[in-house]
């Protein structure tokens, strides 16, 4: 698509979204993207073009999710990056599926009371800003693990179109000068970081610069011909490791090299007959996802309606116990005992429903356990190639530019990610969420995440894959677009652009976004004793491929295109791509 079309097309929408009705809401949404042999979807147009001439070439879905998170390291900064980590759910065309953990990890240095005073109280901006705030990074080792074990083509070939866009530069369209101007006051602290994303002058780039970046393209092109150990075990590493002892970090050379990827078991449940795949401890999504949608299997969503008080009250309940579990329970398989089977057991979701009053809102300050004392920033892609291998990649440097620092000739911006854990209980993060000692700091251990890369299938073919960035909405933004498809008959795009709601138990509040609800229909909730708190934006940039057709009823009738791509309408950047 035309870089001009293409953000006419992001400012109409837009303003869709902030004056038109609900009803209108849909009308709005572009068509689904069709392809027949692959679909790649990411929040930036430039690596979305990267990933289906990989598939082009031959490679497969690993093969491009690889070459796209390299990509989206250089033209997508604020939240693409080699910097950070994340998660890799893959489901291959036998049926069989893996998930890699490439998530940031607590330093060897790190404390359980680090970001507390002397009164034990957190001091503010302590987990947010600056070297103290990051984890070691584990991107570029999770990207090298996939491509080694599942990929089949080279590194550097996977590597060349990053290296490029960073070494001769890219022109910026809306989406990408936005993030930058919202983030100059903070980028600005750091000389090497205003150095790559601020003019000479302190200004912001406006649209139609180019974005140069030779210290990133020379670490990318180290990374290339040297794979991980030139991260790892050599130059990057050490100047990472002596700016962040220069400026009150706590990162060491050990840290770096005992950095290691997990290979783990996906979490599985089943909903209405579709099988949902998605991500285990350490993040809590796909343990959440499936415990709330087996509560929702209880209830007639499809006949309730989209949008009605009565969906909106279940799915609410549900979601108000699931984050109690989540923010309770959960956290680093390595150092905690999670509940998993407990939480994906359908005797479990029918003993929520029972204790879900059909008529008034629950009280979060009741469900407090005993004992109890993440960035909108993250991205989002889905990657499906011509075998039918399905990769749901999410990735984070937790809040916008993470850390905000970069050290001195890496080009590299580094993550706040430590802000993910509890600093102390009962005290709410970045996110606003409320957590417990199963996710306290400690050294190696990764913190909990909200992120839930997913595959969805049925009858034992890839059915969906879905996923997207919002911090702690991560898990509602990716459940909601589930139950659209499967329980409102929404196109793949519709599912992702309707508004959303979300609870996560504390703060006892129900988040919607502009014009979610009708004025009736927040008008009955507030009348079963609800919270409601309409917000001026939204959230979430998810990125969908539907299998098979635009929606369900198309797949039903077998007259669909093979692939369905969709990309957020609020990503103003993002593009789906077929071929």
């Amino acid at each position: 698509m035309h870089p001009t079309r293409r953000t006419l097309i992001a400012a109409s929408l837009s303003i869709a979204f902030a004056l038109a009705p609900l009803t209108s809401i849909f009308a709005a949404s572009p068509a689904p993207v069709k392809g027949e042999h692959g679909m790649v979807v990411t929040a930036q147009h430039l690596a979305s073009e990267v990933g289906v001439e990989v598939l082009k070439k031959g490679g497969n879905a690993v093969d491009a999710a690889v070459a796209v998170g390299y990509a989206l390291a250089v033209v997508y900064p604020n939240a693409g990056n080699i910097g950070g980590g994340g998660f890799m759910t893959i489901r291959f065309k036998d049926g069989k599926s893996t998930f890699l953990d490439f998530r940031e990890r607590a330093p060897l240095a790190a404390t359980k009371t680090m970001y507390l005073d002397k009164d034990g109280n957190p001091v503010k901006g302590a987990s947010l800003d600056g070297y103290l705030a990051v984890g070691v990074p584990g991107s570029v080792a999770g990207f090298e693990t996939a491509r080694e074990k599942y990929g089949t083509l080279s590194r550097q070939d996977l590597m060349a179109p990053a290296i490029n866009y960073a070494k001769d530069g890219f022109i910026l369209d809306q989406g990408d000068t936005a993030s930058f101007s919202g983030s100059a006051a903070r980028l600005a602290k750091d000389p090497a970081a205003a150095a790559i994303f601020l003019k000479p002058d302190g200004k912001s780039y406006a649209i139609g610069d180019r974005l140069i970046q030779p210290d990133l393209a020379a670490s990318l092109a180290a990374i290339s011909e040297k794979g991980p150990d030139a991260f790892y075990k050599g130059a990057i590493a050490d100047a990472i490791v002596k700016a962040s002892g220069a400026k009150g970090g706590i990162l060491a050379r050990q840290d770096f090299e005992q950095y290691a990827v997990r290979e783990l078991k996906p979490v599985t449940c089943f909903y209405r007959g579709y099988e949902v795949t998605s991500s285990p401890p350490p993040s809590s999504g796909g343990v959440i996802i499936c415990e709330i949608l087996n509560v929702l299997e209880g209830y007639p969503l499809s006949y309730l309606g989209a949008g009605s008080a009565e969906t909106v009250h279940v799915m609410v309940e549900a979601m108000r116990h699931a984050y109690v579990d989540r923010n309770s329970a959960l956290g680093d398989p390595d150092f905690v005992d999670n509940p998993v089977s407990k939480l994906l057991d359908k005797t479990y979701a029918k003993d929520i429903r029972d204790r879900i009053d059909p008529f008034r809102a629950g009280v979060s300050q009741d469900l407090m356990p005993k004992g109890f004392g993440e960035s909108k920033e993250t991205t989002h892609y889905s990657i499906i190639d011509n075998d039918g291998n399905a990769v749901a990649v999410t990735y984070t440097l937790n809040g916008s530019f993470g850390a905000g620092v970069v050290a001195d000739g890496t080009g590299i911006l580094l993550n706040n990610e430590m802000d993910d854990f509890t600093q102390k209980p009962g005290v709410p993060n970045l996110y606003g969420l409320v957590q417990g000692e199963a996710n306290a700091i400690q050294p190696k251990k990764t913190p909990l995440s909200s992120m839930s890369p997913t595959v969805v299938a049925k009858d034992g073919k890839p059915f969906m894959v879905i996923g997207s960035p919002g911090g702690s909405r991560i898990i509602t933004i990716t459940l909601e677009a589930i139950v659209n498809v499967i329980d409102h008959g929404m196109n793949i795009q519709e599912a992702i652009d309707a508004p959303r709601i979300h609870h996560q138990w504390l703060p006892d509040t129900v988040y919607i976004e502009p014009f979610g609800l009708s004025p009736d229909t927040e008008k009955l909730l507030a009348g079963m004793g609800y919270h409601l708190d309409p917000s001026s934006t939204t959230w979430g940039q998810a990125a969908g491929i539907l299998v098979g057709g635009k929606s369900l009823a198309e797949i039903e009738k077998g007259g669909g295109a093979r692939y369905n791509g969709a990309i957020d309408s609020r990503a103003a950047s993002g593009e789906a791509l077929g071929y």
